[in-house]
């Protein structure tokens, strides 16, 4: 079944989530973190894709703070910059917490996956949330979150032609986090793995990528 469900952070802020329930046997939960574009129904598309694999998977709405219900086209990216950038840290990561807290009261560890924006997110959820994992696929603003150590495994994707993520923003992540399993692919910017933005999807890459990444929480949950 998926619905859009409320999530209620510490501070009170009522989110809107997405929720795809597992089918068959129940392994786990997945809480996966948006792009600068909201809760796609291409985010949708994925969720359903671990759903069939056995998890409960979450999609906050983490622009809710700015515009309730905001959903931005892949085409007016400045847009959802502007709201990204209008996010406050702390209150996004208080609403991360919530949801992850939600699926884990349904029972089983719960993993974070996030591309783009959340990417970087899922890195930060690594240092200070209770998750079995984490997954960022091409994740941005990498030297923002070299603050603190890792303390969950952490999985990460990036095309070895990402310009959000030129190679010395993901070297000096590497140095930083020693313990960060990296794959990168060749042929590949960012958003391989968006298969509803053709110019940038690469197939085989974002099928590798989603085995491995599948492979990796599978083990940690």
């Amino acid at each position: 079944m998926n619905m859009m469900i409320d999530v209620t952070s510490a501070d009170g802020h009522v989110l809107d989530c997405w929720l795809a329930e597992a089918a068959g046997d129940r392994r786990g939960g997945i809480v996966i973190l948006q792009e600068i574009f909201g809760v796609t129904d291409q985010l949708k598309g994925v969720a359903a894709r671990f759903a069939a694999e056995g998890y409960d998977v979450a999609i906050p709405a983490l622009f809710d703070r700015q515009q309730k219900g905001a959903v931005i086209p892949f085409s007016e990216a400045p847009k959802g910059r502007d709201l990204m950038l209008a996010t406050d840290l702390n209150a996004v990561m208080s609403d991360i917490d919530a949801t992850v807290a939600m699926l884990a009261a349904r029972g089983g560890k719960v993993a974070v996956l996030g591309f783009c924006w959340g990417g970087g997110l899922a890195l930060r959820a690594a240092q200070v949330s209770d998750v079995a994992c984490a997954v960022p696929f091409y994740g941005t603003r990498l030297d923002a979150y070299q603050i603190a150590p890792l303390v969950a495994p952490v999985q990460g994707h990036w095309g070895a032609e990402d310009s959000h993520v030129p190679p010395a923003m993901l070297d000096a992540a590497r140095a930083y986090w020693p313990d960060m399993e990296v794959y990168t692919y060749d042929g590949a910017g960012h958003a391989f793995a968006n298969d509803a933005r053709p110019a940038d999807h690469v197939a085989a890459a974002a099928d590798l990528a989603f085995g491995r990444a599948s492979e990796f929480i599978g083990r940690h949950i």
